[in-house]
Formats: C-alpha cells, structure tokens, sequence
C-alpha cells in the first residue's frame, strides 16, 4: 500500500527486534520492557513502544528518558480511569492504550490528555483476515481513522 507505514508488535526479544527491523518494520511495540529489550529497541534506530501497566513502570521509562508508552492490558489495568489518574502526577508520559479497546470505548480514551493514539484489534478481525475480506477491513480502518477526526487524537 503506497504510504503505508508498517510495524511490529508484540516484539519481546532482542531477536524479534533485529528481525523485524530487517523485515523493513518502522516502529516496534512491546506490551512490557526489560533493560535488554530496551536497550535494543534503542539501538534499532526505529521508534518503539514499551509497554507498561503500574505506575512504577511508567516512572522507571520515565528515568530513562522514554516518554512515549504502550498501555497494556488497557481495559484489564484500569482502563481511562487508571490513564487520568497518571495524568496528574506524570503529566510527561504519553500512552497508546491497547487492550480490550473497542470503536466504543476509543473515544474516551482518546480524550484524555495523556493519550496520543490507540490500538485495537477490532480494526482486523481475524475471521475478515481468513476470508480475505480486504473490503470489510478497509471499512473498520477507515471508521478507527474517523474516531480521532475533528483534532481528538494528538
């Protein structure tokens, strides 16, 4: 797809790192973070997303000089309630909740002010990737894309 900007999640090792940069990956996401796989996130050159669920989490990329995050499990870890409290005490961290996120509950997340974006498998369902219902997959992306119109998402 012209334009595209493609990749990979669920990177947990420093292996999966170098592949996926190799495949030609320009972002990585992580759903947690040690030193070693940060390290070579960092060294990939691309950016990336660690993932974080507790505030301590949050605190230690924070002293790492990592600002942008993954929320994970977002729903299961407190969803936007869990979000807003952060944002009070760490106003610098920016998250992409991910987790049981759904068209519905999106937009609340959205509008939180330390919310940049979110992830959601909703938008590729398994069953429409089977079939190859590239149709029905370019609907759901193009409905995801509509949820941050009018300057929601940051």
């Amino acid at each position: 797809v012209p334009g595209a900007v493609v990749g990979a999640g669920t990177v947990i090792s420093p292996e999966q790192v170098a592949q996926a940069v190799s495949a030609g990956s320009r972002f990585l996401v992580s759903p947690g973070w040690t030193d070693v796989l940060l390290a070579a996130m960092r060294a990939s050159g691309v950016p990336f997303l660690p993932g974080v669920s507790t505030a301590s989490e949050v605190v230690a990329l924070l002293e790492l000089g990592v600002r942008e995050m993954k929320f994970f499990p977002a729903q299961a870890a407190g969803g936007t309630a869990y979000l807003r409290s952060l944002s009070g005490p760490l106003p610098q961290a920016r998250f992409c909740p991910t987790g049981g996120i759904g068209p519905d509950s999106a937009p609340d997340y959205l509008a939180l002010p330390n919310v940049g974006c979110v992830g959601g498998s909703w938008m590729l369902p398994q069953d429409a990737v089977s079939a190859r219902d590239w149709g029905r997959v370019e609907a759901l992306a193009r409905a995801a894309a509509a949820l941050s119109a009018g300057g929601t998402c940051r």
